[in-house]
């Protein structure tokens, strides 16, 4: 099943005649691979990101509409960001049942490996219109040196 699939549910299938028999098939499961750039750390809900980079820096953005700054936990160990939180409910509709249910509330967490080293020291964090913004300046390296060799006697 596709993703748009998920979202609106299968296609109509087309009816089969009477006459036809179905075949029975085995069962494939289908194994999920494992992301080692980007995982969940704990149970909850895994945090959609959207990570570009430019010549100077790794920019982090998600929706984190609901999310209070102080309800965010954000580490940088290495090239590895680690970022939890949660998201808690403003209200609970008690006198209704719900229809359609896709936004997570509880807590959720991330872990990205960057490609290259990052000076964590001028890292800036905002919130701003629902959206978190983590700006991680990339690491420079000096530039390549050549020495000269002398010959002594």
């Amino acid at each position: 099943m596709g993703f748009f699939d998920k979202l609106t549910g299968p296609k109509e299938r087309p009816k089969k005649k009477k006459e036809e028999k179905t075949e029975t098939r085995p069962e494939i499961k289908e194994e999920k691979k494992s992301e080692p750039e980007s995982q969940p750390l704990q149970k909850g809900g895994q945090l959609a990101l959207d990570i570009y980079e430019t010549d100077d820096e790794f920019i982090i953005q998600s929706t984190v509409s609901g999310v209070k700054p102080e309800d965010l936990d954000i580490s940088i160990d290495g090239d590895l960001v680690s970022i939890r939180g949660s998201r808690e409910r403003c209200t609970e509709e008690k006198n209704g049942k719900y229809i359609y249910q896709e936004c997570y509330w509880g807590e959720f967490s991330r872990e990205i490996i960057l490609p290259e080293e990052v000076d964590d020291t001028k890292t800036e964090a905002t919130i701003k219109n629902g959206v978190f913004t983590l700006k991680i300046p990339k690491a420079h390296k000096s530039k390549k040196k050549k020495i000269e060799v002398s010959l002594s006697e």
